[in-house]
């Protein structure tokens, strides 16, 4: 393929079209396995204890694959990688509806943690979409790629009924539907990235990194190692964008209808805080990238720490419905502008043919952080409450303020000869 239709404007609105409409696929099948994997967990394991070891799997499953397919993207392609992450999610999905016959808890789990293991390559998506881009439209496409969990958090919840019906229709376990769908909507997703990712979107990366040099073609310098590419000053506040705003979004959210049902809210209004804080964290993801490419990257993340901030006040202060709705919303948007301005600057920061490997250290360390707000949330709260756990994800909030302001000024002075 010539080097024009390697970087058309048609090629990289199928690229990015293409990845919108898979990642869509992969978000609704799996939250809407989440509907039903702690009540599962609970029946097979017999105790309500081990009702959240799948979804530790998952999480753990997603660190565990996430630098391991991030180098073999460098070395083999974007579309190798993605189509491995879809194929994982579809066995995971397979082995967790068989699990529902035999009534087995250890098949369940292994099924969760495969599909964690998709989860951690599929959530490197948003970056194969920048990769097809140059730096002024990549915030764009990440935040595209960002928007699909819109379709997920609506699409998921609405597959659970019609699924758990359709396997009944045909004398299957009901429970097995969402997992089915796992499976089918999965398949679907991998074949078409399989035939629809072309050209790579690393080769179009290197085409575009030629372009900025003058059109110069160089031979392409080999990758430093992750040591020397994290010792940038620039790496490592992209990546404590994506890990802070991950762990503080998480503390706060995974105990909030705990801290509702304590206060006597049923069902429904705690519902519609997840609503409004689902809205936050995805559904203004093409509005985030206008502001990026206007303020730029790291003024975004100190404006989402910021957000962060404020929603950490916020949600102590009133039970109220309508009180929480709000400062969860501000909890979703305050993640929603690091998490797109911090996958933006990384990308950024990176060579080509290195970006695969550290943006997967990135997504391991982001599963992690997920994985420690998660574990610790609930016990912060038994012993200090929402204020201490807001206490906490203000403290990281603040922290990560903090840390763009010292970037910032580093890198004016180096710019006029003054830093080191």
């Amino acid at each position: 393929m010539s080097a024009a239709n390697l970087t058309s404007r048609s090629t990289q609105l199928r690229i990015t079209w293409t990845l919108f409409a898979t990642q869509s696929l992969f978000s609704a099948t799996m939250i809407a396995s989440f509907t039903l994997l702690p009540i599962l967990s609970a029946q097979f394991g017999g105790s309500d204890s081990v009702a959240g070891i799948p979804n530790t799997l998952i999480m753990l499953g997603r660190a565990l694959i996430a630098y391991p397919i991030g180098a073999l993207m460098d070395k083999h392609g974007r579309r190798l990688g993605l189509t491995i992450g879809y194929a994982l999610a579809a066995l995971g999905g397979l082995l967790s509806a068989y699990s529902i016959g035999l009534s087995s808890f250890m098949i369940l789990s292994a099924g969760s943690m495969l599909a964690g293991m998709g989860r951690g390559v599929t959530e490197q998506a948003r970056f194969v979409a920048g990769d097809a881009r140059t730096g002024a439209e990549r915030a764009s496409a990440i935040g595209l790629i960002v928007l699909a969990g819109t379709v997920g958090a609506v699409g998921g919840p609405l597959m659970v009924e019609p699924t758990r019906a359709f396997m009944s229709q045909f004398g299957y376990w009901a429970d097995a539907g969402p997992f089915a769908a796992m499976v089918g909507l999965n398949l679907l997703a991998m074949v078409m990235v399989f035939a629809l990712l072309r050209p790579d979107p690393l080769a179009i990366a290197r085409e575009l990194e030629n372009r900025s040099n003058g059109g110069v073609k160089k031979p392409m310098q080999p990758a430093r190692p992750i040591s020397e590419i994290f010792a940038g000053s620039l790496v490592r506040i992209a990546i404590a964008a994506m890990v802070i705003g991950q762990l503080v979004m998480t503390l706060i959210m995974v105990i909030t209808p705990l801290y509702m049902h304590h206060h006597n809210h049923g069902a429904g209004p705690i519902s519609w805080v997840i609503m409004a804080h689902t809205l936050g964290m995805f559904g203004l993801s093409t509005f985030t990238s206008k502001l990026i490419e206007r303020f730029g990257r790291i003024n975004m993340i100190n404006g989402g720490a910021g957000v962060l901030a404020l929603s950490a006040i916020m949600t102590p202060i009133s039970s109220n419905v309508w009180a929480l709705g709000v400062a969860l919303f501000l909890l979703g948007l305050g993640w929603n502008f690091c998490f797109i301005a911090g996958s933006s600057l990384l990308a950024d920061a990176l060579a080509p043919n290195e970006r695969g490997k550290a943006q997967g250290a990135n997504e391991m360390m982001v599963a992690l952080a997920s994985g420690v707000g998660s574990a610790g949330t609930g016990v912060v709260f038994a012993q200090g409450g929402m204020a201490v756990v807001s206490a906490i994800g203000l403290g990281f909030a603040l922290l990560l303020m903090a840390a763009t302001v010292w970037v910032t000024r580093r890198t004016a002075d180096v710019a006029v000869g003054v830093g080191d």
